[in-house]
């Protein structure tokens, strides 16, 4: 029997009317974490190969989008620089941080899996891999004063990643790779953000996905209290992907024929199609499945299997030490949240942190 233990996680509280003031809000609950979390950004743009000045220069273009798009998140980002005495375009490049990445030399993004079911209620299930290093600059929050309140995970000074608001809409996300890639458009952390503070439905959450254009490519499964989409998102097109058989599987490459003919070579394949083939075999062999308890094993690899769950080879630098840093579960219906840090496999040994939206 397997002898259950708490890991923390620091979770902050957000809570105000203005933009600006939850920007600052996030600044003084983070402290010196997010200044660490900065600094590790820093090194890391440095070691893939993007020079600062080029950092900068991609940062003040997009936020002059995000400006246009939607300028409660630019107030935001100024609320959260303005706590942590840094400059704005700092801020701008966290919450960019894939599309600045999208240019990096030689290294591979982070590798996530997703399934989305729905059956009697939704339900789903995420791991996030990520770099190993940057483990201690992640946390869980909970935001209200916006359209919709929310609870999530994300990173340190960045408004959002995964999470679920008070209307049962809740967000997942896989990063994928498209020749067209460029770092220019509205960042896809500020569009789950959006997606979370004013979506009511998984339709509206489309429409605003639809609405912003977005230069560096994601796969977004969003999921509400009786539908489930996962939107493929390029340079090129935004496409809806519909459940088969009450089941959304995804991990790090387009499922739409289309935009897979736009796919970036060599950055995740073969290991994205090898990792969804395996999913895709428990869920042929498993498809009655009625609960998060039921899909998180098929979330579980073994060291001779698709690496699912993600642990650093041996020997691997900096830039290159990918690591499942959470696991994450999505129930609709009870609007509740739960994370673990770790893979599916060590979220067995823990208490997992059980999250609801604040009532609105």
């Amino acid at each position: 029997m397997n002898q259950k233990i708490e890991t923390r996680r620091a979770i902050i509280a957000i809570d105000a009317l203005s933009p600006f003031e939850r920007g600052v809000q996030r600044s003084e609950a983070l402290g010196e974490r997010l200044l660490g979390g900065l600094e590790l950004y820093r090194k890391l743009f440095h070691t893939v190969g993007v020079k600062q000045e080029t950092v900068r220069a991609d940062a003040e273009r997009i936020m002059d989008e995000v400006a246009d798009w939607s300028p409660g998140l630019l107030d935001e980002m100024r609320g959260v620089a303005s706590g942590a005495g840094v400059d704005l375009w700092q801020i701008g490049a966290l919450n960019a941080r894939t599309e600045v990445l999208s240019q990096a030399l030689g290294t591979r993004p982070g590798e996530c899996s997703t399934i989305g079911r729905v059956a009697d209620h939704v339900f789903g299930v995420q791991t996030w891999d990520w770099h190993e290093e940057l483990d201690p600059h992640w946390h869980l929050q909970s935001v209200a004063g916006t359209k919709r309140n929310f609870v999530g995970l994300t990173e340190h000074g960045m408004l959002s990643k995964i999470g679920m608001n008070d209307a049962g809409v809740s967000v997942f996300l896989n990063i994928l790779g498209h020749v067209d890639d460029r770092p220019s458009g509205v960042p896809i952390h500020l569009l789950t953000a959006e997606i979370l503070a004013n979506a009511s439905s998984v339709e509206e959450a489309v429409e605003i996905v639809r609405s912003a254009r977005v230069t560096t490519s994601s796969a977004l499964t969003i999921m509400d209290e009786t539908k489930a989409v996962t939107a493929e998102i390029s340079p090129a097109s935004v496409v809806v992907v519909l459940p088969e058989k009450g089941t959304l599987a995804h991990t790090n490459h387009f499922l739409d024929h289309a935009l897979g003919k736009g796919e970036k070579p060599g950055l995740y394949d073969p290991d994205s199609q090898d990792r969804l083939a395996l999913v895709h075999s428990r869920l042929g062999r498993y498809p009655e499945s009625t609960g998060v308890d039921d899909i998180l094993p098929f979330l579980y690899s073994d060291p001779d299997q698709p690496g699912i769950c993600c642990v650093p080879k041996p020997g691997a630098t900096f830039g290159n030490r990918w690591a499942t840093l959470a696991t994450v579960t999505m129930e609709n219906r009870k609007r509740e949240m739960r994370v673990a840090n770790g893979t599916p496999i060590d979220a067995r040994a823990q208490e997992w942190f059980v999250m609801t939206p604040p009532a609105g």
